[in-house]
């Protein structure tokens, strides 16, 4: 009998950014008791993804394309900042997402009235559909079942509908040339996917579907990471310590990957926890008497203590200055 021998993706984290709301960038003493830089001025998040982007090009950081979820995806400027830099990008986009069948060729109309201010604004020569009615209103002849990959659960196929359509922002010169992949579960047919992605035109749609689906990775990064990396249990106040956490996150999911990379052969299936559960049996712990073990719960109860003690403090404060 033929084995189908599953090997599991490998994945790490390799930057990070923090998101600082404009109402702390723009209140210099929140941000001083934070410890946040004086040049830290408010960024939008798919303008902290640009960033990251960008810095690890720098670094020399090899990457194929850029996988993008609904969030960043809806944002056409953000799509088109990508493109314009020469990077290949899949991004999720939401069902209502316009697309154009038709070049939408953007104009901006003739005055027609010596009355009333002078036209500005681009129209398009097309109507616009959304993705959702378009996907709609395909035959089912139309769908492609592909196989992605093997997954623990067996060979994932999937059925792929792609189509060339034109991207307009409603603000630049031209519209913008795309493919719009989507996406339907085979075993739940209302489970779809919408995609748009810059890859040139004559990518097929095995290799469409194969990067669609590639972002799965992603969120089984972050699931790593807080799972066993323990990127959600920080307990920090202070934008320094943030980022000491997260490198600390970083650097053990590397050597988790490394030891995966280093036993595949012999063990494929070896995950995160494994790893974790592994470490936790055979390292030398400092904590093997008790007295160390109640020396450590002191430590965190002080912690906790300080904690509790500084949020009263604060709610005690605020509550004098409103009788003042």
């Amino acid at each position: 009998m033929a084995k189908i021998q599953y090997y599991l993706q490998n994945e790490v984290l390799v930057d990070c950014r923090m998101y600082v709301p404009k109402e702390w960038t723009d209140d210099t003493d929140r941000c001083r008791k934070a410890g946040i830089p004086k040049d830290i001025v408010f960024k939008s998040k798919s303008q902290l993804a640009l960033d990251s982007i960008q810095h690890l090009r720098s670094l020399g950081v090899r990457f194929s394309w850029v996988g993008i979820d609904g969030g960043y995806g809806k944002e056409p400027h953000f799509l088109s900042t990508i493109d314009d830099l020469g990077e290949l990008f899949v991004a999720d986009v939401h069902k209502d997402q316009p697309i154009y069948l038709e070049d939408p060729a953007p104009y901006i109309p003739e005055r027609t009235s010596y009355k009333g201010r002078t036209p500005t604004r681009r129209k398009a020569n097309s109507t616009a559909t959304e993705v959702q009615a378009w996907a709609a209103a395909q035959p089912e002849e139309a769908w492609q079942r592909i196989t992605t990959r093997n997954s623990t659960k067996g060979i994932l196929q999937v059925d792929i509908l792609i189509q060339r359509v034109w991207a307009w922002n409603k603000e630049e010169s031209s519209a913008r040339y795309w493919s719009l992949v989507v996406r339907r579960e085979v075993d739940s047919r209302e489970t779809i996917k919408y995609s748009l992605s810059n890859a040139p035109e004559e990518t097929t749609a095995e290799r469409l579907a194969f990067m669609q689906g590639q972002r799965y990775f992603v969120e089984r990064a972050f699931q790593d990471a807080k799972g066993t990396g323990g990127m959600d249990h920080y307990q920090v106040r202070s934008w320094q310590s943030w980022h000491h956490h997260m490198a600390l996150v970083m650097m053990s999911m590397l050597f988790m990957l490394q030891t995966r990379l280093k036993e595949k052969e012999t063990t494929p299936l070896l995950s995160c926890p494994d790893v974790a559960t592994l470490l936790a049996k055979f390292l030398p712990r400092r904590d093997t008497d008790i007295e160390e073990v109640f020396r450590q719960m002191e430590v965190r109860h002080k912690q906790r203590q300080a904690s509790i003690d500084f949020a009263y403090a604060k709610q005690n404060s605020k509550l004098k200055e409103s009788l003042m």
